[in-house]
């Protein structure tokens, strides 16, 4: 019998957990992190698919603004929330098409960070402190950058011998 598990990053490590060795063992992982090299080719394909036809990407977002998206983002459902985001501006404002400046405005500065990183592959700060084994006050300490470098230096480390990726 075949089963088919689809999930967060934090399946896979939760898979391989010692603790769950007689489920994880026996299981082939494929791992899709991000659409990679293919984000233009996928933005424009998502644009076609929800304007009307024959209507070209340029007229709905200037190249610029295309390619600074494809530079931020990394997941489909990133496209996703932030074509929103620009197209209410865009429309809110009367601007066609989108440009830099409206993406710009759109953008989250911390998309990122380390934490929204953790929070996009499945780990909030409760799994942190599990993982880490240490308070929540340090965890986001952690997060938030406020910890000495060695400290940070070190939590970082067991994040990735622990599978996490950070």
């Amino acid at each position: 019998m075949s089963i088919v598990l689809a999930g967060h990053p934090k399946l896979r490590n939760d898979l391989v957990h010692s603790s769950m060795e007689q489920i994880g063992g026996p299981v082939t992982l494929f791992e899709f992190d991000s659409l990679g090299p293919d984000r233009r080719a996928y933005l424009d394909w998502v644009l076609s698919h929800v304007s009307a036809a024959k209507t070209k990407p340029q007229t709905l977002l200037t190249d610029a603004a295309a390619t600074l998206l494809c530079e931020r983002l990394a997941t489909p459902l990133q496209f996703e929330l932030y074509l929103d985001r620009a197209f209410t501006e865009g429309f809110r404002v009367g601007q066609k098409p989108i440009d830099v400046d409206t993406i710009e405005a759109v953008l989250s500065p911390d998309l990122n960070a380390m934490g929204a990183r953790l929070m996009r592959n499945g780990y909030n700060v409760k799994q942190l402190i599990d993982t880490l084994g240490v308070k929540s006050r340090e965890v986001r300490s952690f997060l938030a950058g406020q910890l000495a470098a060695e400290r940070t230096q070190e939590l970082h480390d067991r994040l990735l011998a622990a599978g996490v990726p950070v």
